[in-house]
């Protein structure tokens, strides 16, 4: 491979307009040559963005093409497993949206793929690749906070007045908990190196059989979870590690400059006793020059398929408990 990464994207998706490609522009020894999309009108942004791309009017076009290094994939959720398979299959790295499948073994087939092809295939988590992140875990283990007795975490946003967005329809893998859940769930993983021993609650709303508004509780090996994750309610983010002798709050932990500005609160009694800002990091530009990295040099990638299953494991106890509540 050269010292630039060249990129294919499938589909013209509003988040790859406004997030991953423009990542792609900024990322050191990475470079989109590439779109595929069955209209070539919604390639018009794309181009605006960098006239140099070619684009494709079918998937395996672009997955045939020997200049593509590396995929990514915005596709619906219910596409996410059966075009990652024929991307590793066709010779690319991939790095595919979240969550990478609608339930947990499917990513077993996926790892195998990955190990028998030696590509890099990864789920784009791309909040692990934030500094954030990393500064609020290096706290909690160093025992800022004493013994960690709590996580809780709340993701919403409001898109009830969008019909035709792909995350109200369940045929397309839409709701609360794959699209937003992951992060709520992940991020504690990542912080705690634990997964869950049980679900201990649930509660979720449903329209038209997708889950709207969720509240989860669940109990780790030395510390209990609560979630809450909407498409209804204004937007809010926010997730707090609770300890005995203090409290780490990420106030933006999930869409930093977006949200609002990335802050690590440290609370010890009743007052805060430090403020970490973080005021010009962008993790999609992290995420690629990461990618780039494990490939080149072969350094561990954060957020590896094994701990995307993880995740996903948590998200299907959920909807197991969820289930088997109603029986």
């Amino acid at each position: 491979m050269s010292d630039i990464l060249k990129w294919g994207i499938l589909g013209c998706s509003k988040f790859a307009l406004e997030h991953m490609l423009p990542a792609m522009q900024l990322a050191k020894n990475n470079k989109c040559i590439a779109i595929a999309t069955s209209d070539n009108s919604k390639a018009k942004p794309f181009l605006e963005i960098n006239s140099d791309i070619n684009i494709y009017n079918d998937y395996n076009k672009l997955l045939n093409d020997t200049n593509v290094d590396a995929v990514y994939i915005p596709l619906p959720n219910h596409l996410h497993v059966e075009w990652t398979k024929r991307a590793i299959l066709a010779g690319k790295h991939v790095l595919c949206e979240k969550p990478i499948a609608l339930n947990a073994k499917d990513i077993d087939e996926l790892i195998k793929l990955r190990d028998q092809s030696g590509l890099l295939v990864a789920e784009a988590y791309m909040i692990l690749h934030h500094p954030q992140w990393t500064y609020a875990k290096k706290l909690l283990k160093s025992g800022a906070i004493g013994n960690l007795v709590q996580v809780d975490g709340v993701f919403s946003y409001n898109n009830a007045n969008d019909s035709n967005n792909i995350r109200n329809h369940s045929i397309s893998g839409g709701g609360s908990l794959l699209d937003i859940g992951v992060y709520t769930f992940g991020s504690t993983r990542f912080m705690t190196d634990e997964d869950p021993e049980k679900i201990t609650q649930t509660s979720i709303n449903w329209e038209n059989d997708v889950d709207v508004w969720s509240s989860v509780s669940a109990q780790f090996q030395t510390f209990k979870f609560l979630g809450v994750t909407s498409m209804r309610m204004h937007p809010r983010q926010e997730m707090n590690f609770h300890g005995s002798d203090g409290l780490i709050r990420l106030t933006s932990p999930f869409n930093p400059q977006v949200f609002g500005e990335a802050e690590v609160h440290i609370f010890s009694g009743e007052e805060i006793q430090s403020i970490k800002k973080f005021t010009t990091e962008n993790h999609y530009v992290k995420q690629l020059e990461s990618f780039y990295s494990t490939i080149s040099t072969g350094s561990e990638y954060i957020c590896n398929l094994e701990f995307s299953k993880g995740t996903q494991q948590m998200i299907d106890m959920v909807f197991e408990h969820e289930a088997s509540s109603k029986l």
